[in-house]
């Protein structure tokens, strides 16, 4: 029996619609945004739950929005390719390629670190708390209960570009990602993404049922769900980058370890106050 009838030939085309020129919206950055669009309508809904002013909503967006997008991009520059990036710094900044001949390529922001974006999140939204006179982990909180579906839409967008590919498997479900090569695979992408699907639906189902929770519970429960999960999962991937081989751990793996403390620290640890789950104090 050939066991590649067991398997699932994985070959979409990456771009989702080609517009002209050098100009196209591929899956990946489509996929992105629409993560971040959910996540904000969520956040949006808990807005409205706890009677904010909607002028303090609007610029969440883009405190949000920027701050993913440019941690992510220098996260994955700086962390997976520092030799390239750092002598093509306009490449690390733009979505573009330039050519050998001295003409560029529209690729869009190919390679975006979770890590990364995380951290610039955080620090994005501490910003965000200053002018707004918020309390940060209540808005941390918030926002960590939208945090896991953006996560599950930027692994579907991962898995669309074929890349962050598993280990060769003879599970019957396993992925042949054609244009790597025809090795059967973990889809370690479709894992990822169908367990932060999970965990968002258990963080709305604790939003929607408990009356009260310690401040920083969210925050710190997200922290520690995606983290260690994603600590795991890397032992089912290859190597994303060339200097990641014979490394116990890979670049995924220890960054992930941070996250991970500070998310028990703010779940056990944090001697946060108790509050009313649709209420919010200003700072």
């Amino acid at each position: 029996m050939n066991p590649l009838l067991m398997t699932i030939n994985w070959d979409p085309d990456p771009v989702f619609l080609n517009i002209a020129g050098n100009f196209s919206i591929r899956y990946y950055g489509l996929l992105w945004v629409v993560g971040i669009a959910l996540s904000i309508l969520m956040v949006r809904q808990q807005f409205i739950d706890r009677k904010i002013d909607e002028k303090k909503f609007d610029p969440l967006f883009f405190y949000c929005f920027f701050g993913i997008i440019i941690g992510a991009r220098l996260g994955h520059c700086l962390f997976y390719e520092p030799e390239y990036y750092l002598n093509h710094i306009a490449e690390m900044f733009l979505p573009i390629k330039f050519l050998p001949d001295g003409s560029w390529k529209w690729i869009g922001y190919q390679g975006l670190a979770s890590h990364g974006g995380t951290l610039c999140l955080i620090l994005g939204l501490v910003l965000y708390c200053r002018k707004y006179k918020f309390h940060i982990v209540d808005i941390w909180d918030i926002i960590s209960i939208a945090t896991p579906i953006c996560a599950c839409c930027i692994r579907l967008a991962n898995l669309m570009n074929s890349e962050i590919i598993g280990k060769p498997t003879d599970v019957p479900w396993a992925f042949v990602f054609e244009r790597v090569d025809m090795v059967p695979r973990h889809p370690a992408q479709l894992y990822e993404a169908l367990a932060y699907f999970v965990f968002f639906i258990g963080m709305v189902v604790l939003y929607k049922t408990l009356k009260t929770y310690k401040r920083g519970f969210f925050f710190g429960l997200v922290l520690t769900e995606i983290f260690v999960f994603r600590f795991f999962i890397e032992f089912l991937k290859e190597d994303q980058v060339a200097f990641e081989e014979g490394m116990t751990f890979n670049m995924g793996q220890l960054l992930s370890i941070p996250f991970v403390i500070i998310g028990i620290y703010f779940m056990c640890f944090y001697k946060g106050k108790r509050m009313k789950m649709h209420l919010l104090e200003e700072a």
